[in-house]
Parts: structure tokens; C-alpha cells; sequence
């Protein structure tokens, strides 16, 4: 589906900036040394949490202006009616195929499939899309990142097989209808109203990474 070329780039957290910093550094320091992202992710979330508050406030001050221009530029914005995400004019979605893979997840999605259910049990009154700001902290001060970017490839490459499979014969596998890796099995309604969150999430991941 397009993206809407008019949407505001999305809000740039603290944490997002500061790995900024941390890339162009290395890349100044060492302009053709290849990057292992596992291993520079790993040593951002260690520098991060053991920062400073007061070294930490000039990133927090940059994440507080990137938000004033963002709700500005979203006060102004009308969307696309072309980005729909495969919804109708009243918002619901287009209907699935039944048959088709799960999609995979990504690392961030893993890790939500974890911790989504600690912040529920501790927070029981938050909103979807408190929970999802919640995660997306809780994401940013990881400092295991590697285990959940494992998992996510392996589930890539369960998609991968699967999808090829589903293209040849129209249907997935049985395989393709169990939880893939780091997805619990959840009875239906729940599983629908994960799914509903991890589009919300998948949203803000996306805009992330326009800023990059």
C-alpha cells in the first residue's frame, strides 16, 4: 500500500536521536568499517542507560521540539484517501485470506509479544496506543535487543517458506496458521485484538524508519 508523500515525518524520540549521534561518530571515526547493527544496537542501549540524567536532557529537549513540530504539522494534515491500509471508507479493514502466512514479525514485534502482557497486568486502564508508547520505551532502553532480532529472523524465514508455498498451492501450510516464533497461541478474539495493536505499533515503526 502507498504511503501519503503529505504525512508528517514521524516524532523522533530521545533515545532515536541519541543513536543518531552514535552512527554519525562511527561513521566519522571509522567511514569504511562495516557496521554490525546487532552489536552497534547493543552498545547504543548500554551507553543509554548508563548515561547521565543531565546528558540525557539535550537528547530529551530535541525529542520535545520534533513533537511540537509533528502535532503541528498533523493539526494540518488530511489524509490520503489512496493509504487506507486496506481499510474502507468507515475505517474496517479489507477481509483476510484465512489461508494466508502469518506475516513475519520483526524484533520490535517480538519483544511487544513478550512484554504487552506485563504492561496490560500493570497498567489494566491503559489505552492501545498508551500501551504501544510504553513498549516502544521499554524498547528503547533494551539491552537485549539480539535475542528478539534472532527470533525475528528465524520467523522471516518461516514466512519466507511458507509464502512461497502458499503462492504455489494458494494456502499455507498447517504451519502457517500456528503462532509463529515469539507469538504466543491466543484464543481468537484476543489474537484479533493483538492484531489490531500490532498494526497501530507497525505505524509508528514505520514512521521511524522514514526517519532514517
Amino acid at each position: 500500500m502507498p504511503k501519503d508523500a503529505n504525512k508528517p515525518r514521524g516524532k523522533t524520540t530521545a533515545y532515536a536521536f541519541f543513536v543518531q549521534q552514535c552512527r554519525e561518530e562511527l561513521k566519522k571515526k571509522s567511514p569504511n568499517e562495516t557496521v554490525v547493527f546487532s552489536e552497534f544496537s547493543r552498545k547504543c542501549a548500554e551507553k543509554w542507560k548508563a548515561m547521565k540524567t543531565n546528558d540525557k536532557k539535550r537528547f530529551e529537549d530535541m525529542a520535545s521540539k520534533d513533537k511540537v513540530r509533528y502535532d503541528k504539522e498533523m493539526a494540518n494534515y488530511t489524509p490520503s484517501e489512496a493509504t487506507g491500509r486496506g481499510k474502507g471508507k468507515k475505517g474496517k479493514r479489507a477481509p483476510k485470506d484465512p489461508n494466508a502466512p502469518k506475516r513475519a514479525l520483526s524484533a520490535f514485534f517480538c519483544f511487544c509479544n513478550e512484554e504487552r502482557s506485563k504492561v496490560k497486568a500493570k497498567n489494566p486502564n491503559m489505552t492501545v496506543g498508551d500501551i504501544a508508547k510504553e513498549l516502544g520505551k521499554r524498547w528503547e532502553t533494551c539491552a537485549n535487543k539480539t535475542k528478539y532480532e534472532e527470533l525475528a529472523a528465524k520467523d522471516k524465514v518461516r514466512y519466507e517458506k511458507e509464502m512461497a508455498a502458499y503462492k504455489k498451492g494458494g494456502a499455507a501450510p498447517a504451519a502457517a496458521r500456528k503462532a509463529p516464533a515469539g507469538r504466543k497461541p491466543m484464543a481468537k478474539k484476543k489474537q484479533e485484538e493483538s492484531e489490531d495493536e500490532e498494526d497501530e505499533e507497525s505505524e509508528e515503526e514505520d514512521d521511524e524508519d522514514d526517519d532514517e
